[in-house]
């Protein structure tokens, strides 16, 4: 039986140890020399071999051993077994007649610290990767003992420096497929140590798929495969980068009487930092040729430059900047953060990142006029502008594109860096690729930019105040082809108490589809305006799209809300069902029935569906982009929706809609939401409304009804201005149009709001000269004269003619304690 428990972490000696053996040191040691004393003490020793000899514990400073001239040269000593052999003192006790032994210095420029001696494991003696790991090592030693203000503990130094260099260590059990690996090896992978459950497989998935096959003969060796085995691959961070990572390993095998078998695999893991011409270089190009072809925008492209040049040369800072009009705009950083940058560039740091023209930085005006790289070493003085980002060397690059040079590229360290030809031939190749990329990606913004203004131009520009409610909305441009797409929505303020909400999304992703979904938004908006109800403005908007004879079809969810009692009809049409987050915070999916998608049958129908919201409820309106896409099937998208909106904040609508959207990522389709928190009004107008019938006395019942209303409201003061509307309303409603009038009073607040409607749709016509002789069109303007406000609206069947009375009057409000509606006729 497999024992599936999650081995434990490795502990810090193990890492040390195993890194040392792989760096070729069976045993490592650190002397230190202290202020007073002509000699160097040991204070730490680590490695595989501590059991099998030791080195002295003191050395004299002007000694012949080879501690002591590494420590009076300030320079690595190497020595072979038969070169160790000459020296009779300082070397492993007993003497070991086939280990080569390496002595470092420690220390700064004018300071010297100590000593960092290694003994090796193999006869052949050190390697040049092992000695420039173990020289990174032992400055690493240094620094933390220049860092250090006393006597350095016991047992801290050697994996205190091991973590600065980020390197990882594994012990692999291939027959069960677990792998013991310590927090770093997780940190450069990607992965947190609690999110790690113990299995090879959790590591590999963040592996590229290129690079798959050549981890597999790591995870799955044969007995034959003895010896030590080293590879480079690739890994994408949780960011989206992609990290080059550098393995080790040997493999442990039994025999056990009978034919040998694989035990373990162990191995060590570090970011690749220094680079060696290998063939592992062409694929270091061709992995930035793929990566650079896929990057569409300016951003991903200073992202991969980042990726392919900042950790594998063990840089600390890459700055990518556009050439535009003689200014150069940077395009990325990183690190991203301003003080990691040249004072003067955190003065001028504008919404995102800084500009600056080409005359303030001659050493990059220097670069892009030669065209060439240039390398500077430690200690170059620069302009101010440059000052900072690269003390110990700096690399500047310009990138060629077409005959041109479309921007350039800075690359900085802190530590001084030696600049080897490896190094040029990358910093070379990698210019002329993201030259080239650059330009593209920037002719691709400029597109997407055109195209996102033609979008969000047939967008509503901003959404109205609603009484009794907070409406908001989100709209993403998808990140694949063309952003102009066909979703849409819309919130439209049918009356005082009334609001349509509206959300459609057009077949496709081309002009074509913008251009109908703004056509549909406007039919939408103005069949709603006319007042007709949800299922009639739908089949209205479905006969236009089959009338424009395109191919290409919308759906479209349409949602009429009486914002003071709560009660909401739907249509659907082939679009998504709405969602719903009660005030107790469960959510779920209104099953409104729906009808086929608009601009397919012409004589489709489109039933309705009523639902009751209590205040503190929240409508969600979404199209597909958001929920459904080619690697998350329909339900779960609209689970995992249901559960955002469960878990969102409704105090925020705004906040809630951007936790709906979360981290969309390179969306293949675009979003559109639209949020609606129903609050209830706090404030509800009371109501009354008279039938007019066409008698010879009818305008002196309406005037009768309206003072009832008026006195029993308790607005008297008001009487003489409603009634002069009322007549004069009425009176050219029954005059001037055929069929049915209605008289409705509302009182809301400090305002008494009359509406006369009829059954004629054309709009009530002003005089342009009013004189002695004219027999009438004075009524309008007395309408106008004691009116707050006045207007016409269609509505279904007719019109409405409207205008609002201002109350002046001291005391409590009656709205506010007696809510309803209050319905009249003849006596």
């Amino acid at each position: 039986m497999s024992d599936d428990r999650s081995p434990p972490p490795l502990c810090e000696t193990g890492t040390r140890d195993r890194a040392l053996t792989f760096a070729g040191a069976a045993l490592a040691a650190v002397y230190v020399s202290e202020s007073g004393q002509q000699e160097l003490r040991l204070v730490e020793t680590a490695g595989g071999a501590t059991d099998q000899y030791e080195l002295p514990e003191r050395l004299p400073l002007f000694g012949g051993s080879p501690a002591a001239h590494a420590y009076r040269a300030e320079g690595p000593l190497w020595l072979n077994p038969a070169a160790l052999a000459s020296y009779h003192e300082g070397g492993p006790m007993p003497p070991q007649a086939q280990a080569p032994l390496g002595a470092l210095p420690l220390g700064t420029p004018g300071r010297r610290l100590g000593c960092l001696v290694v003994v090796g494991a193999s006869p052949d003696g050190f390697e040049a990767e092992q000695r420039r790991f173990l020289e990174r090592y032992a400055d690493a030693v240094a620094g933390l003992l220049q860092a250090g203000t006393g006597p350095p503990a016991p047992s801290s130094l050697l994996s205190s420096a091991l973590r600065s260099l980020r390197v990882g260590s594994f012990v692999l059990v291939p027959d069960t497929g677990l792998i013991e690996a310590d927090e770093t090896l997780l940190e450069l992978v990607g992965i947190t140590p609690d999110d790690f459950d113990g299995k090879a497989d959790t590591l590999l998935s963040h592996a590229l798929p290129e690079d798959m096959h050549a981890l597999m003969s790591v995870l799955e060796p044969s007995a034959q495969a003895f010896g030590r085995r080293e590879l480079e691959f690739r890994v994408r961070r949780p960011t989206g980068g992609v990290r080059w990572l550098s393995l080790s390993c040997r493999v442990v095998t039994h025999a056990d009487g009978g034919p040998e078998q694989v035990l373990q695999v162990l191995g060590v893991v570090a970011a690749t930092s220094v680079l060696r011409r290998s063939p592992d270089d062409v694929s270091r190009i061709q992995w930035l040729t793929a990566a650079l072809d896929e990057a569409a925008t300016v951003h991903d492209v200073g992202r991969v430059a980042v990726t392919a040049l900042r950790e594998p040369l063990g840089a600390d800072r890459v700055a990518l900047a556009e050439l535009r009009d003689d200014r150069f705009m940077v395009t990325m950083l990183d690190p991203p953060r301003p003080d990691a940058w040249p004072e003067i560039w955190r003065s001028q740091w504008r919404s995102e990142w800084p500009d600056a023209p080409v005359s303030a930085l001659p050493t990059l005006r220097m670069a892009l006029r030669d065209g060439r790289t240039d390398l500077w070493p430690a200690g170059t003085a620069l302009e101010p502008g440059l000052a900072g980002i690269g003390t110990g060397g700096l690399a500047v690059l310009p990138l060629p594109a077409k005959g041109g040079v479309a921007g350039v590229c800075v690359v900085g360290w802190d530590q001084p860096h030696q600049f080897v030809p490896e190094e040029r031939f990358l910093l070379t190749a990698t210019a002329a690729l993201v030259g080239q990329a650059l330009k593209r990606a920037h002719a691709h913004d400029a597109e997407q930019e055109l195209a996102t203004m033609l979008q969000r131009s047939l967008l509503p520009r901003r959404l109205p105040e609603l009484p009794g409610g907070t409406a908001v909305a989100r709209y993403l441009p998808a990140r694949r082809g063309l952003q102009v797409g066909g979703d849409w929505y819309d919130v439209i303020a049918l009356s005082e108490r009334r609001v349509a909400l509206v959300i459609g999304d057009v077949q496709g992703h081309s002009a074509g589809a913008a251009t109908i979904m703004g056509q549909m938004r406007t039919a939408v908006r103005a069949y709603a305006v006319e007042g007709h109800p949800p299922d009639v403005v739908v089949s209205h908007a479905n006969r236009l799209l089959v009338g424009m004879e395109t191919d290409l079809f919308a759906t479209c969810c349409y949602a009429e809300l009486d914002m003071e009692e709560g009660n909401t009809l739907f249509v659907r049409a082939g679009h998504l069902s709405p969602l719903v987050r009660h005030p107790d915070g469960t959510t779920e999916e209104v099953l409104a029935e729906g009808g086929p998608p608009l601009g397919i049958l012409a004589d489709a129908e489109f039933p309705l569906t009523a639902l009751a919201l209590a205040p503190g409820t929240v409508l969600a309106l979404i199209t597909d982009g958001l929920v459904e896409s080619s690697d998350l099937p329909l339900d779960e998208g609209m689970r995992r929706t249901r559960t955002a909106l469960a878990a969102a904040d409704p105090a925020d609508p705004g906040r809630m809609a951007d936790a709906l959207l979360g981290d969309v990522g390179r969306r293949e389709d675009d979003v559109a939401l639209l949020l609606l928190r129903y609050d209830g009004m706090k404030i509800r107008p009371i109501r009354a409304g008279w039938v007019v019938w066409r008698l010879p006395d009818a305008v002196m019942h309406a005037r009768r009804f309206t003072a009832r209303t008026l006195r029993r409201w308790k607005v008297e003061e008001a009487a003489d201005a409603v009634l002069l509307v009322v007549s004069e309303l009425v009176t050219n409603a029954l005059v001037h149009t055929q069929g049915p009038v209605r008289l409705d009073l509302m009182l809301g607040g400090n305002r008494v709001r009359v509406s006369v409607s009829d059954s004629s749709p054309r709009a009530p016509a002003k005089p342009v000269i009013v004189d002695w002789e004219s027999t009438g069109g004075r009524g309008l303007l007395l309408v106008e004269a004691v009116s707050e406000s006045v207007g016409s609206v269609p509505v279904a069947g007719g019109k409405q003619v409207w205008c609002e009375i201002l109350v002046r009057r001291g005391g409590t409000d009656p709205a506010a304690s007696a809510p309803g509606t209050e319905r009249g006729g003849l006596p």
